[in-house]
């Protein structure tokens, strides 16, 4: 096991207060019934189909909330997103407050190519969009 230095520990900690207040954001609005997102989907209003993105900020309230399994019902995508995030702050924070470091992992990711990484996004994206634009043609 290796230590990380100290500039890691700096970037890694503010890698965790940034998610951290990310998902304060989310269960703030949730809990005080704040709107996010105060626009209408310009695509849902044009084709009365939800878009690819249709309910992420409600999904990724829903998670900060702790209801897991109701995010993963409101946009799939969504919930796998924050499960993702979820799992780098754990990683951030071990490196930032114990000083772990992983280079195994670290080496692991610098070797995926970015392409893998926007395709892996989009798949996740355009499966989660499947899901609910099931769900919409079914209640219609």
């Amino acid at each position: 096991m290796s230590y990380a230095s100290a500039r890691r520990r700096l970037v890694a900690a503010g890698v965790f207060l940034a998610i951290a207040g990310g998902f304060a954001v989310f269960w703030v609005a949730g809990h005080y019934n704040i709107k996010l997102y105060p626009f209408a989907c310009g695509f849902k209003q044009r084709y009365g189909l939800p878009c690819p993105t249709c309910g992420f900020t409600t999904a990724a309230e829903a998670f900060a909330h702790g209801h897991i399994i109701d995010s993963f019902y409101i946009q799939p995508a969504a919930a796998v997103f924050c499960c993702i995030v979820v799992i780098i702050a754990i990683f951030a924070f071990l490196q930032a407050v114990f000083g772990v470091y992983f280079p195994v992992l670290e080496s692991r990711l610098i070797s995926v190519k970015l392409w893998y990484v926007i395709a892996a996004f989009l798949i996740i994206i355009a499966a989660g969009w499947a899901v609910t634009l099931t769900r919409a043609l079914i209640a219609k």
